[in-house]
């Protein structure tokens, strides 16, 4: 029972991940930092996992955040601000009746909480934090800065580590911001940026920027569409990524369909496989 249950859990987080066009992979590549994170610090096998999987479904409760909000590129209002703060309230109280929601309940409700106290929805700081909470908040601000946005291109490891490290003893734990430094500096999050799942880099849009979903099926001379632009994309295979050539628009909403990051959610289930007893007991 507890395999259905866990994927059950990864197909509502990807949902969410859907309505966004600019964050396809968003929620494999947080749950894979984090599993490392977490493994660095000394958790167990198990605990990492329960850790990953924290990542995955971290921002459930967007489901209930209206889409023209969710989207927009410039600043939000302070009205709109207000309504992106109750996400983590949303998405716990939609885990509470899910057989496993005490496995990610804690994540989903704290992870924009900071160690200083300035963060939401309860205002927590220091040790009040669960260690799940505080690595994936961690991990989810440097997938935000290595990963492409409407307004800004991605930024480099090396330079999105120091603007992390500004924020330690504020946003963040110094010592977990030490070890993803370790990690970045023996190369061990390189596998990771820029990809969507396990060995697919990401593909942007040549046009206007957002992440295209590659499916590992993927080969040259495939079309595939973004949902930003409404660009038709031709892949040309470049060693083992491709690069996109813009070929025009479409206006037929079935190329536009939202798609699930198949390949992520394969990936997950499995590294989760095997370890679905050990999860269950944590619950």
């Amino acid at each position: 029972m507890i395999n259905p249950l866990i994927k059950s859990l990864l197909i509502l987080a990807e949902v969410v991940e859907a309505r966004d066009p600019y964050t396809g992979g968003h929620l494999w590549r947080v749950s894979q930092f984090a599993k490392l994170l977490a493994i660095k610090m000394g958790l167990s096998e198990t605990e990492a996992v329960q850790v990953s999987l924290g990542g995955y479904v971290h921002d459930l409760g967007k489901i209930g955040v209206p889409e023209d909000i969710l989207l927009k590129e410039g600043k939000l209002s302070e009205a709109e601000y207000a309504l992106v703060k109750t996400h983590p309230l949303i998405g716990k109280k939609l885990i509470d009746e899910h057989p496993l929601s005490e496995l990610v309940s804690g994540v989903i409700f704290e992870h924009h909480e900071r160690v200083n106290g300035g963060g939401y929805p309860r205002g927590l700081s220091g040790n009040n934090i669960s260690i799940a909470a505080k690595i994936v908040s961690l991990v989810d601000t440097l997938d935000a800065l290595t990963s492409p946005r409407p307004y800004r291109r991605e930024i480099p490891l090396e330079k999105a580590l120091p603007i992390l490290a500004l924020e330690a003893k504020t946003h963040f734990d110094s010592t977990q911001i030490d070890h993803i430094f370790e990690l970045g500096r023996s190369g061990d999050l390189s596998h990771i940026i820029g990809h969507s799942a396990q060995e697919i880099p990401m593909v942007t849009c040549p046009t206007c920027g957002p992440v295209i979903a590659v499916q590992r099926t993927a080969r040259d001379g495939d079309i595939v569409f973004c949902r930003a632009c409404k660009g038709k994309v031709s892949l040309h295979q470049k060693d083992e990524s491709f690069e996109a050539e813009m070929l025009g628009k479409t206006d037929n909403l079935v190329n536009l369909q939202i798609e699930i990051n198949s390949a992520g959610l394969d990936d997950l289930m499995k590294e989760f496989k095997g370890k679905f007893e050990k999860l269950s007991q944590l619950s």
